[in-house]
């Protein structure tokens, strides 16, 4: 007899015992039509759990708790590295297998579907980034895009800036309409957080935001990058993020208005993806903390070189 089926038999015979006496099946009754022997159900009851179903149903446990921390987003690979951080010794494989009899999964990614076509401006905007993606320090190089978000409503619109090292978002802006004025806030934002005084690479697409005297005005002392007309995988890290924030968090909604979409995008960015999420990017530590580490490692440099 499989311990499976000795499970549910288990299960539905306390299922029996809930119902009024006079609804209630004898558990022989029930076991004969099962067709379930007597004394191998009553010894499987009385068996001591092995160590491994022990620690099989503690691992699913910590599972569980890791995925509903992650807002239901985590796969295996981040279940994985959030379990061996704790100290935990166990395969990717493994997690995979266990969420799967648990029937819980990372979110679905949809496909990239281009909705827009930027308009044909003049030869003078270079793509200086040309996709490296991975410079060696914060505040290096910053990418910004808008994204739509619906609410019944109407519209609002998202712009984001984001440090290429950590991916952190380090400063959005929420907005009504689509005007020039909502990128200057946020570009001012993020200037405001990080405090820059090196010159930095700020990536964009062609948008005309990011083409209008008041953008340049703001970003005079950054060096301009812009994606090549129609080609969205020059700006695919901040593009990836406003995905990622829809697929993990926003199509979970229904959202009333400017004030309900804030609240969600607010709680996202700044209580979850920044602080608490983890991305592979950064060795599965939040963009915070990667960001930290980057700082801790250079105050300790400094100090051997000083010694």
């Amino acid at each position: 007899m499989t311990e499976t089926l000795y499970t549910a038999t288990s299960e539905y015979v306390e299922e029996i015992k809930a119902l009024p006496v006079k609804r209630r099946v004898s558990v022989s009754g029930i076991l004969k039509k099962l067709d379930v022997s007597r004394s191998g159900y009553h010894a499987w009851k009385k068996r001591v759990p092995s160590d491994t179903s022990v620690r099989r149903a503690v691992l699913k446990e910590k599972i569980q708790k890791i995925y509903e921390d992650s807002h239901q987003n985590y796969g295996a690979p981040k279940i994985t590295a959030e379990l061996r951080k704790s100290g935990e010794r166990v395969s990717e494989k493994t997690v995979g297998n266990y969420m799967r009899q648990m029937g819980i999964k990372a979110q679905w990614v949809k496909p990239y579907i281009q909705t827009t076509i930027d308009s044909d401006f003049s030869q003078e905007l270079k793509n200086i980034l040309n996709e490296e993606f991975n410079p060696t320090q914060p505040d290096a190089v910053w990418c910004s895009d808008i994204t739509y978000i619906w609410t019944f409503e109407g519209f609002v619109y998202l712009t984001s800036v984001m440090d290429l090292y950590s991916r952190k978002i380090i400063s959005w802006v929420l907005s009504e309409t689509l005007e020039a004025s909502h990128v200057v806030e946020c570009i001012e934002k993020a200037k405001q957080v990080r405090n820059v005084k090196e010159p930095l690479i700020f990536h964009c697409d062609r948008g005309c935001q990011y083409v209008s005297e008041a953008f340049r005005q703001s970003t005079k002392d950054m060096i301009h990058s812009y994606s090549k007309k129609a080609y969205p995988w020059d700006n695919a890290c901040i593009e990836s993020f406003h995905a990622l924030l829809k697929r993990e968090w926003i199509n979970r909604f229904k959202i009333f208005n400017y004030t309900h979409a804030y609240k969600l995008i607010f709680e996202y960015i700044e209580t979850f993806y920044n602080t608490v999420r983890i991305h592979s990017h950064c060795g599965y530590l939040s963009p915070t903390q990667y960001e930290e580490e980057y700082l801790k490692n250079l105050e300790e440099n400094a100090i051997k070189r000083a010694s």
